[in-house]
């Protein structure tokens, strides 16, 4: 089966019992993908970020460029398996969480499904500059399959706003 890479975004806000802080967090999360069948290529450095939404707590982020022979419904099912291993999501969207990962981009271009979660690229993607600058640090010249936009200029667009 033939590989493909996914650009795919970390966030934690929540402290977590064995793992600690946030940023200790995001980067358990790359070293448990490992057991999932799934590369690490690139990691982006953590940044910290504001909340959206009701949360009072800042986010660590995170990118990461991951090789796998996983389609993105097999690898929406790892993220979610690797955030459940962290910790159940309590309460409403964007509240509080122990690990979040998202997919943005595919080496393949643009998928969809009947499953919200799964549109790539990433719906918020360009808006989002705690997704923008750690993504565009390690995956500048990857392309937004939408506009064809690099994520370096989505990133710097984001940035002038």
């Amino acid at each position: 089966m033939q590989k493909s890479r996914f650009l795919i975004a970390l966030g934690s806000n929540q402290r977590h019992i064995r793992h600690g802080l946030p940023p200790a967090i995001l980067s358990a999360a790359i070293a448990t993908l490992n057991d999932y069948h799934v590369t690490l290529l690139k990691q982006s450095s953590i940044i910290n970020s504001l909340p959206i939404g009701p949360s009072n707590r800042r986010y660590a982020n995170a990118a990461a460029i991951l090789e796998t022979e996983q389609n993105p419904i097999d690898m929406l099912s790892t993220l979610k398996t690797v955030e459940s291993v962290f910790g159940q999501r309590r309460g409403q969207p964007w509240s509080r969480r122990v690990l979040d990962l998202d997919i943005i981009l595919w080496s393949e271009g643009a998928f969809s499904s009947s499953n919200p979660a799964l549109i790539i690229p990433h719906k918020e993607m360009q808006r989002r500059e705690f997704v923008l600058r750690p993504a565009a640090e390690i995956a500048a010249s990857w392309r937004d399959p939408v506009t064809g936009l690099t994520v370096r200029q989505l990133a710097y667009r984001n940035s002038q706003r």
